[in-house]
């Protein structure tokens, strides 16, 4: 039960920590820039710098997904967000790629935000595991950010 004597929170983790740092850093390098059309082209450098860092099957991956997503909803952003790449519409993440081997996890995830408009009904999926990007996967990663914008 959290907050008892019994508790083992120990705060958090190392990649938690690395995560925020990452974050911190994005912020301080983005408000150094100074036109739209420059922090434009810096970030989507630092997202490709990013994606080309990963490890085989997640850069593979994250490169399809950077494809789709620029080819398919071109008013979204992209943008580093925690370390990871994320496409963003007016400055706020619609959607994200979170490598396998960054949080050691068993598959990479395409996220949403609350901003992307998915919803249906009153549930619907926000995330999504990938194991690999093949041609189906691709055209549902299209559909998905179309609707999401």
């Amino acid at each position: 039960m959290a907050g008892t004597a019994s508790s083992t929170y120990e705060g958090f983790t190392a990649d938690e920590r690395a995560a925020m740092k990452a974050h911190a850093l994005e912020q301080k390098k983005a408000a150094r820039r100074v036109s739209a059309v420059e922090k434009a082209a810096e970030a989507e450098r630092d997202v490709l710098a990013k994606i080309a860092e990963m490890q085989d099957s997640d850069r593979v991956m994250a490169e399809r997904v950077h494809a789709v997503v620029i080819a398919n909803a071109p008013v979204l952003a992209p943008k580093l967000w925690y370390g990871m790449p994320a496409y963003a519409l007016d400055g706020k993440v619609v959607c994200f790629f979170q490598s396998a081997e960054k949080f050691k996890a068993r598959y990479a995830t395409l996220g949403f935000s609350d901003l992307a408009k998915l919803d249906e009904g009153p549930m619907w999926a926000a995330g999504f595991a990938l194991t690999e990007v093949t041609p189906e996967v691709e055209a549902r990663i299209a559909g998905l950010v179309q609707r999401a914008v």
